[in-house]
């Protein structure tokens, strides 16, 4: 579900500053011999002997034998193996001594009834809508279990129009079509996947007044331009489909529920009009069924950065095709099974570190999400064998697999919301995966976290080269990095850069929501293909393209592993806050070059549009239909997030030379009373970030500093409100929600200074 980029950069740590900024060419040993972050000296001792038992334990058999089975049939929501894995995985829990149970929601799930597409002017052409199964592939004939071809919460529609076609489909598509002077409205659009998630795509095509939204997969994305295709090659065939949800991104979880748990008498919203349905129909097909719509599309031939893969000129229409689209779904509620395990913590039971990964898929899903899942229950596994052997954690682990992913986070975001109040009480970290391939380590999260998970990272081994998966990520950094100063940072920084979460997978509701500092995990970067949410997601295509020996699957369980062991077990929580203000510096940053890029561009367009009315009365031939002029305002007041950018930096400052004299006082420490309440606070560092009003227009997501965009999808904006109000040129919310996340930061500044002060109070730090 998510493809990550690592990159560069972290600083002090904390209870010990461990960690300090090492050249690339230090002896290892010298880092393994620091006390961890967090951590006494004896206690860290003794943390990295159990860090080293566990994850000597997940075993390789195990996760190909734990794939084979919960891939061997489609697993949708609401199909019996559904909730056939959702009890195997509750008896393995159980078997390895997990206080274990499941938690049933009730969600609305579409399924398709009917679909049809047809060409119906100037020929004639019916699409197949179908994945046909691959002999070598034994799975992939199960053609009675499978879910048909669609785009679950697409309105019921039947529509008959000139086609379009509109490249990827997101707002700057739609403004190159009107320099072109080419309009959608009463057309049915035909968009091909990427450049945003795929429910984007009926959403603008809905405002500029399409009727209907066709999306395919090109062979130039991942398709036989990519690659061989299945079965010589891990890339999509003529055939393939990618199924996948189309709501809108008001908000995550289940469409008739939102903000509270769909159990089975919870009120719930009418369908009929629901926000987050389609405003028009929506149907996905492969690049086999494109191609005859695609050359019969007349007009414009397309820019050439529009050009996909097909062996045609492709051009934008409309006419002369006219197609016939009809879908009409099973609107119905079905029950969803969420697996919670438990290992209790042996001195603070109330704080929580969670791990989950989904379990249901579209059809098969070996790589999405099986992959993930055997990691978690790698995880799971050798973990109650340590505690057979005597380990006790600190805090309370819960292992979490989750149903209803693929709909739309349904399992994760019901159970976040059910046990909302308990959850922003308890939770310390959540840590997600779900798709997971070979190669290099990609991490997203929070940056409060960014400083632990290096160091988690450099812990790990990777099983091709011999380095840690740390230094791995690194080089691959270096090697991709877009220019020299981004190539020096990812060789001098002490830690790697990690990614901001937007959406896209199971730590959305924990973040976004719950406000749970969160961490998303996977291996990616060898094992490209394009099965996704096809039929060909299965075992075999995953045993011959993917982690085809399962090391990165290990490599996965021993890398989350670590981070849930070592965040347990802590004596002080390993956040770190010079990171996060570093990262939020960045951000406010580019606020300012967006606003100025912004003001350079409508001056550029102004002078254009200037010139071309000169023009224009000096020769009425040569007259176009000009853009309107756009009102930008000459100044924009980042004063306030200005003075909290500067609040958070100095405060996260006095924080990391607090912990530097407690480094000092080494296996003295802190003392026992005052420990808690440190610990307390730093638990609620990530909630501080998140206003209960949410963002503007969006009030389910509450975190002021991460969102996935609201015409983006997966993708994250930073400082949403004011991002997303300057990108939509809606200056007056811009300017109000400017000191709305200064109001955060400088909660978090707060806090901060609140721990600060508690830390040199403290007996046992205090000079003597």
């Amino acid at each position: 579900m998510f493809h990550v980029k690592p990159t560069a950069l972290a600083l002090l740590p904390l209870f010990v500053v461990s960690n300090l900024p090492v050249s690339a060419q230090q002896d290892a040993t010298k880092l393994e011999a620091a006390p961890l972050s967090g951590y006494s000296a004896s206690a860290s001792s003794d943390e990295r002997e159990w860090e080293a038992k566990f994850r000597a334990l997940p075993s390789t058999d195990n996760l190909r034998e734990d794939m084979r089975h919960l891939s061997a049939r489609p697993h949708n929501v609401g199909s019996p193996y559904d909730k056939e894995n959702a009890e195997w995985i509750l008896a393995h829990f159980k078997q390895w001594g997990l206080d274990a149970s499941i938690e049933t929601f009730y969600v609305l799930f579409p399924t398709p009834k009917e679909r049809a597409l047809e060409l119906v002017e100037p020929t004639t052409f019916t699409a197949k809508l179908q994945e046909p199964p691959v002999a070598v592939d034994p799975t992939s004939n199960q053609q009675a279990e499978q879910l048909p071809t669609y785009n679950a919460y697409s309105i019921d529609g039947d529509v008959t129009a000139p086609l379009v076609y509109v490249n990827q489909g997101v707002r700057a598509d739609y403004d190159q079509l009107d320099r072109m002077g080419v309009s959608v409205k009463g057309a049915i659009v035909i968009a091909r996947y990427g450049g945003a998630w795929r429910g984007i795509k009926p959403k603008v095509a809905a405002e500029h007044g399409a009727v209907g939204c066709i999306i395919y997969s090109d062979p130039k994305d991942d398709g036989y331009a990519a690659g061989d295709t299945f079965p010589n090659g891990a890339y999509r065939p003529e055939q393939g489909v990618q199924r996948g949800a189309v709501s809108d991104t008001n908000y995550q979880g289940d469409p008739l529920t939102p903000g509270y748990g769909s159990t089975k008498d919870a009120k719930r919203l009418p369908i009929k009009g629901n926000p987050q349905l389609t405003k028009i129909p929506v149907l996905p097909i492969s690049y086999g069924d494109a191609q005859p719509l695609l050359a019969a599309i007349g007009g414009q031939t397309v820019p050439r950065e529009w050009r996909g893969g097909l062996p045609i000129t492709y051009h934008v229409g409309p006419g002369p095709a006219k197609v016939h689209l009809k879908v009409a779904f099973n609107w119905d509620i079905k029950p969803i099974y969420d697996v919670i395990a438990r290992i209790p913590g042996s001195q603070f039971p109330d704080q929580w570190i969670i791990r989950g990964n989904h379990h249901d898929a579209w059809v098969n899903g070996a790589e999405d999400p099986i992959s993930g899942q055997v990691a978690l229950l790698e995880e799971a596994r050798s973990m109650a064998e340590l505690v057979k052997q005597g380990w006790k954690p600190k805090r309370t682990l819960v292992f979490c697999a989750w149903d209803g992913e693929e709909p739309g986070l349904l399992g994760s975001t019901e159970w976040v919301e059910t046990h909302q109040d308990e959850l922003r009480k308890k939770a310390v970290m959540y840590v997600n995966s779900d798709t997971n391939g070979r190669g290099f380590l990609g991490i997203e999260g929070s940056h409060t976290l960014e400083h632990f998970i290096n160091g988690v990272a450099r812990d790990v081994k990777d099983p091709e080269t011999n380095l840690s998966v740390w230094k791995r990520a690194q080089l691959n950094a270096i090697a991709h990095a877009a220019g020299d100063s981004e190539r020096q940072e990812a060789r001098n920084r002490p830690d790697l850069r990690i990614e901001a979460l937007g959406s896209g997978s199971d730590y959305a509701p924990f973040l976004d929501f719950a406000g749970i500092a969160s961490i998303n995990l996977g291996f990616y970067g060898e094992s490209g293909g394009g099965i996704y949410h096809s039929v060909y997601d299965d075992f075999y295509w995953y045993t011959h393209f993917a982690d085809t020996d399962f090391v990165y699957g290990r490599a996965l369980a021993q890398t989350a592993g670590t981070a849930l062991m070592r965040m347990a077990d802590a004596e002080l929580l390993p956040f770190d806050f010079h990171n996060f203000a570093d990262t939020v510096h960045t951000y406010v940053g580019e606020l300012k070059k967006l606003l100025k890029d912004q003001q350079t561009q409508i001056e550029e367009t102004d002078k254009e549009l200037d010139e071309g009315v000169f023009t224009a009365i000096a020769d009425p031939k040569k007259t176009s239909v000009p853009p309107p002029h756009k009102v930008v305002p000459p100044y924009l007041n980042f004063a306030p997030l200005d003075n909290a950018d500067s609040m958070l930096t100095a405060s996260a400052d006095r924080f990391t030379k607090a912990l530097a004299v407690v480094r000092a006082k080494g296996d003295q420490g802190i003392d026992p009373q005052t420990l808690v309440q440190i610990n307390g606070l730093l638990i609620q560092s990530e909630r501080k970030l998140t206003s209960d009003a949410g963002l503007p227009g969006r009030a389910w997501y509450k975190h002021q500093i991460y969102a996935p965009g609201a015409y983006t999808g997966y993708g994250v904006k930073t400082l949403p409100a004011v991002r997303e109000a300057m990108e939509q040129e809606n200056w007056k919310q811009a300017e109000e929600e400017v000191p709305v996340v200064a109001e955060a930061l400088q909660d978090e500044a707060a806090l901060i200074d609140t721990v600060t002060a508690l830390l040199i109070a403290s007996p046992s730090v205090k000079a003597p």
